[in-house]
């Protein structure tokens, strides 16, 4: 089998989601060619690889800098013309950039059905690839593109084995359109980028032993009013979302939800209705779907945003970036405008949140659960190990949560994780690291173990 892997190095590192796709194509075994667009500096990251037995082709062009997600797909379509793979592995998505558009854009612009998610090493039948994905077991005819999670562990090369050069492709080789590529092909754009502080607190430290009785006083505390007004606000004339799209409402007039899950027929009625914006969860399948019909429009996407707003023409979308350290404000120059938005939880009651500094402690954590009443959630970490399943996940990836207590035990605190808690109530941080940053978005401490 012909097999070609997509993988973005970052500072010469590679992602543990693009290991796990390298890996699952050397299990499977084949003809396998590690593809990266990326800058020549990270050649090296990419030669080490060749020691595993895998061609190399790093994709690099002065005309593909600045290339968003967008332009990104379309150049690799343009080598994967050339390669002609039988199939295309890729990493759930980049380390840096955690928008997991790529593989499905790609899937789009070759006209490959795409498996997104996938939890297990395929099989193969005939003419078909099936995967067990966290949407259930889907099946796909070849050539297609999966995108994996992080299921398998990298291995290393043997140490007799030699290291490969790596071929360089630039545009005299691709024969891409630059119209394509690039800030040109590019319709986001990142108009400014700030530090990420919100939902900062002010941590009042306990001890273990008063974590208990601290829950069941806050449980009878009287809930929070919030009596902020805001102020009238421009809106645009009409949105259409995909399902119910928490937030729409606040920047539209009007909101249109359209029932339609098929990316193909969603991007076949806005060519013929022309949205101004078009909305989609960012739950498994909006980050499946967005990016198809992203692909089959040429417009541009915005992934997992945090907050939108609108001059009433315009729709500045805000997320995470730079592995969620900062906050970056984007625009979309290509109609229609589309952006995937956080998903959201009910409100009110309790839930505990498991990391991944309790994955061996998850039986105690269940009966705490249980005992308080509470309702379990888990960090992207511990959900990426097995610990806990997907559903169960609360961060940028996963839900948001809007409990009157959040309870985050074995949490380092990671940006992607609280700004998907910084609307609860009450929040309660567990972890042994009194420097966790969990503390610095916490009203209450317990520096131990749980």
């Amino acid at each position: 089998m012909n097999i070609a892997v997509c993988i973005k190095p970052s500072n010469g590192e590679i992602s543990p989601f693009d290991e796990a796709a390298l890996e699952c194509a050397l299990r499977i075994g084949g003809d396998i060619t590690v593809v990266s667009m990326c800058p020549r500096s990270n050649e090296d990251a990419l030669k080490r690889l060749t020691r595993l037995g895998a061609r190399a082709v790093l994709i690099s062009d002065p005309s593909f800098a600045g290339s968003d997600t967008l332009a990104t797909g379309y150049i690799l379509s343009c080598a994967m013309r050339k390669l002609k793979p039988d199939l295309i592995l890729c990493g759930r998505q980049s380390s840096d950039g955690d928008t997991a558009q790529v593989g499905p854009c790609l899937s789009a612009m070759l006209g490959m059905p795409v498996i997104t998610n996938v939890m297990e090493m395929p099989s193969f039948d005939g003419n078909y690839a099936e995967c067990k994905t966290r949407m259930g077991n889907e099946k796909a005819q070849l050539p297609c593109v999966l995108t994996a999670e992080r299921i398998f562990r990298l291995r290393f090369p043997k140490l007799t084995s030699r290291a490969g050069s790596v071929e360089i492709w630039d545009n005299s080789v691709l024969g891409a359109d630059l119209k394509r590529c690039g800030l040109n092909g590019s319709p986001t754009r990142v108009l400014k980028v700030f530090e990420n502080k919100r939902g900062r607190r002010k941590c009042q430290f306990i001890e273990r032993g008063e974590l208990d009785l601290l829950i069941e006083r806050l449980k009878n505390e009287p809930d929070k009013i919030k009596t902020e007004k805001k102020a009238d606000k421009v809106k645009l004339k009409n949105v259409w979302t995909i399902g119910q799209v928490d937030g729409a409402e606040e920047i539209a007039e009007s909101v249109t939800v359209i029932h339609e899950k098929d990316p193909f027929k969603i991007a076949e009625l806005a060519e013929k209705e022309k949205p101004e914006v078009i909305l989609w969860r960012a739950d498994l399948e909006g980050r499946r779907n967005a990016p198809i019909t992203a692909a089959l429009l040429n417009t541009g996407l915005c992934a997992d945003c945090t907050e939108l707003e609108t001059d009433g023409e315009n729709l500045f979308m805000y997320r995470p970036a730079r592995s969620g350290s900062v906050t970056a404000k984007i625009k979309c120059v290509t109609r229609p405008q589309m952006a995937t938005v956080r998903v959201a939880s009910e409100g009110g009651g309790i839930i505990i949140g498991a990391g991944r500094g309790v994955s061996t402690e998850l039986d105690r954590i269940k009966a705490f659960a249980d005992k308080t009443g509470a309702q379990l959630g888990a960090s992207r970490g511990l959900v990426d190990d097995g610990g806990m399943p997907y559903e169960y996940q609360i961060g940028l990836t996963g839900k948001t949560a809007a409990p009157k207590i959040y309870a985050a035990i074995g949490i380092s605190g990671a940006v992607h994780h609280t700004c998907a808690i910084e609307n609860a109530e009450y929040i309660i941080a567990v972890n042994p690291d009194k420097n966790a940053r969990i503390f610095e978005y916490a009203d209450y401490g317990v520096a131990d173990k749980f």
